[in-house]
């Protein structure tokens, strides 16, 4: 095929994308939590169960298709979030019930919002968004009650939100002493981020802060560890990680991390 025939063949595709497509269906934007199925809410649950369709990043789905025999799956690889997205919608536009799925809950750092903005082109297709557990909540009970006050959650990601933006949000999160949920803390690309974040953080939070991390949650091979800042700064960490930052109130108790909420100031 030449250059100039791709070229049209490109052009033809994107056409056919952004034009309104007929048909009706239902799309049920799902997390499933941390993966395993008894972590699923039960509507989560229920709403796969009834579906004919199954579509999300392989990883995911592969969590729970041996759960769901007998239904469609729809697949795609990392960084192809927008044709899983269309390839979705499209079994909906003609009728199918969907499950699209994310881990955790997908309007956290998920794809609700990719999805809603490609069903512009899809309006007979209905969505429902059903909410899952994310990783700051089932890593927080795992770790004890370190997120009981003010809470604010950083990606460390810098593929799509530029890194001098990250510092600013560790830094206004750290000067208004919020207790700090990271996501994406490390990866193969990003392996020195969150030595990164820590010494952003040790500008404002003493190195004694009470720490912990949480890693596959609810799933195998789990790992919990509670730690000071400064020792967190020298944590080897994976995409799989996620990191919790007291505040000035958080304390350990036994094996737990515990944040007070203040009811002593109340009575």
């Amino acid at each position: 095929m030449t250059a100039m025939a791709e070229s049209r063949e490109g052009k033809e595709d994107r056409k056919r994308r952004t034009e309104p497509v007929s048909g009706s269906g239902l799309l049920h934007i799902i997390g499933i939590g941390p993966g395993a199925v008894d972590q699923m809410t039960m509507e989560a649950y229920g709403a796969i169960e009834n579906c004919d369709v199954i579509a999300g990043y392989q990883v995911y789905v592969d969590m729970v298709k041996d759960r769901f025999p007998g239904k469609k799956i729809i697949t795609t690889a990392m960084r192809r979030e927008e044709e899983r997205c269309i390839l979705a919608l499209e079994e909906a536009a003609k009728g199918a019930k969907v499950a699209f799925i994310c881990s955790g809950d997908a309007g956290v750092y998920g794809l609700a919002g990719l999805i809603y903005e490609a069903a512009q082109d899809y309006p007979s297709v209905e969505i429902r968004a059903i909410p899952g557990v994310t990783a700051a909540l089932s890593g927080a009970a795992r770790l004890g009650a370190p997120l009981i006050h003010d809470f604010a959650v950083i990606s460390l990601s810098d593929l799509m939100t530029r890194w001098e933006t990250i510092e600013k949000r560790l830094r206004m999160a750290a000067e208004g002493d919020f207790a700090i949920v990271l996501y994406n803390p490390s990866s193969r690309k990003r392996a020195g981020y969150l030595q990164k974040a820590c010494d952003i953080l040790l500008e404002t939070l003493s190195p004694d802060r009470v720490c912990g991390t949480v890693r596959n949650i609810g799933r195998e091979g789990e790992e919990v560890r509670i730690c000071t800042l400064a020792q967190l700064r020298g944590r080897q960490v994976d995409m799989f990680t996620t990191v919790f930052i007291g505040n000035s109130s958080t304390k350990q108790i036994g094996d737990k991390m515990v944040t007070p909420r203040g009811y002593a100031r109340e009575r």
